[in-house]
């Protein structure tokens, strides 16, 4: 298996058979991240194709200050935020202390990933954007509002909405397995 640096290496000398490798190496979970980004599978796959060619043309000044596979996944995010930009479309702002929010985490064991895309993939766009970047990105509610170009505050309502939204999926989904022992397929 070739290294990290190998593969930069290679793909820098526009090798073929290096840039397939690397392809090869991350596709799997750069498809992941495009899919929690996307509504449908042939949108994740344009923005997987679009992501892809930045990153071999953007190679040259990779810099290596953070993993390869970091660098990556945020040409990935960056290309899915660019893409979804113009349709994306914010549930109204309304402050997050108006939120009528149960107290209580929820948890469900059980869901099979799938199941749990599928969730994501069915939020609202807004919702789904921001879940996606605070959630699972790591990325906070400032840092949101500027890649976004909205307020803090919509930033933090469109979260809770998304976290609300998918408790109530998952509740529901749980209420399934406690009636019938399984997951839906």
């Amino acid at each position: 298996m070739l290294s990290e640096q190998e593969l930069i290496d290679g793909c820098r000398k526009g090798n073929g058979s290096f840039q397939k490798a690397l392809y090869d190496r991350y596709c799997r979970k750069m498809t992941t991240v495009c899919l929690r980004y996307s509504k449908t599978t042939a949108e994740a796959e344009d923005i997987l194709q679009e992501g892809f060619v930045k990153v071999f043309q953007g190679l040259k000044d990779f810099r290596q200050e953070s993993k390869l596979e970091t660098w990556i996944t945020r040409i990935m995010v960056n290309t899915a935020l660019n893409l979804q930009r113009k349709k994306l479309y914010l549930f109204p702002m309304v402050d997050v202390e108006e939120l009528d929010l149960p107290e209580d985490e929820t948890s469900v064991s059980g869901i099979h990933f799938t199941q749990l895309l599928e969730m994501i993939q069915s939020l609202p766009q807004g919702c789904q954007i921001v879940f996606n970047l605070f959630a699972i990105e790591g990325y906070n509610h400032k840092e949101i509002a500027e890649l976004l170009g909205i307020s803090e505050g919509t930033s933090k309502s469109q979260y809770a909405r998304a976290r609300s939204l998918l408790q109530q999926k998952l509740l529901k989904e749980s209420s399934y397995y406690a009636k019938y022992g399984e997951a839906k397929v």
